[in-house]
């Protein structure tokens, strides 16, 4: 008997004790899981203990031989007097029973993982019964990805921030706070990844923690976010532009600006632009002149 768990990042980051209701089979308790008084239960006279039947079907010159569910004792193999029958279990011997279990969860458990509670699944007259077994299913966080022992984090920074140094504040599944410093002229690049050692999750049993890995998206201003004055100002801090590479002898130059995307262009992305419209082109062609009317 299998049952999913969904848990959090924070409670497999911390640890958690958790309290599932779950439903299941137990022996009845009044009759002892005989059905009825004592002496009461006896050996089915149509099956004889065997519960099913042989049932002959004739089709025509055929007969045909059918086993079946015995009908007089449902299959059991065994009948009881109706007037001693267990009134808590009306004879089915088990009864339908809510029990609470006390789910550990310990410190850096994964998805998939198992809890299993030993015999405690469904109960049945003379079966030992088999096990209820907890799977952790861990729920997808806002923030952080997890991969293994590690956690990955996605962080934002300005572009002051990535050329000139600052501070970012990473909260933690413990609602710690970590104050990240980059340095001054550590210049962060779009999509570089930096780590935090120690800061991952902890690993199950031995809790040794994993790492923080932190890639880092770099917000640029707006056009013409400054004057010019300060743009030549800018060239002379920043490093040089690298050179271009000298044109081939004969190479056609032809100076072109670029332009912000509009609608229009998002619609030629999408469609496939201009070779869209040469497909469309061709289909007419393919099919023809349509119906003309002629104007009398």
């Amino acid at each position: 008997m299998a049952h999913a768990l969904k848990v959090s990042l924070e409670d497999l980051y911390k640890g958690k004790t958790s309290k599932l209701q779950v439903t299941k089979t137990v022996i009845c308790k009044t009759c002892d899981g005989k059905g009825g008084k004592e002496g009461a239960v006896k050996t089915c006279s149509k099956c004889h203990g065997r519960g099913v039947e042989v049932v002959i079907r004739q089709m025509g010159p055929m007969v045909q031989q059918i086993q079946q569910q015995c009908r007089q004792c449902d299959g059991n193999g065994e009948e009881i007097d109706p007037r001693h029958k267990c009134k808590q279990c009306n004879g089915q011997k088990t009864v339908s029973e809510r029990k609470q279990l006390e789910v550990n969860i310990d410190r850096g458990m994964k998805d998939g993982q198992k809890i299993v509670f030993h015999g405690e699944a469904d109960q049945h007259p003379g079966v030992v019964p088999g096990d209820i077994v907890i799977v952790i299913e861990e729920k997808p966080h806002p923030r952080f990805k997890r991969q293994g022992d590690d956690l990955h984090y996605e962080a934002e920074i300005d572009l002051i921030t990535a050329l000139a140094g600052g501070n970012v504040h990473i909260k933690h599944l413990d609602d710690r706070v970590l104050d990240v410093t980059i340095l001054p002229g550590e210049a962060i690049k779009p999509g570089e990844i930096k780590v935090i050692e120690g800061q991952g999750m902890p690993s199950h049993r031995h809790h040794n923690m994993g790492n923080m890995f932190i890639k880092f998206k770099v917000r640029f201003p707006e056009s013409n976010w400054t004057s010019e004055e300060n743009i030549k100002k800018l060239e002379e801090i920043l490093p040089p532009r690298e050179p271009l590479a000298k044109l081939p002898s004969g190479a056609v130059h032809e100076e072109v600006f670029l332009s912000s995307l509009d609608l229009r262009h998002h619609k030629d992305m999408n469609s496939g632009g201009s070779d869209a419209m040469d497909e469309d082109d061709e289909e007419a062609h393919q099919h023809g002149p349509g119906v003309q009317c002629a104007q009398q």
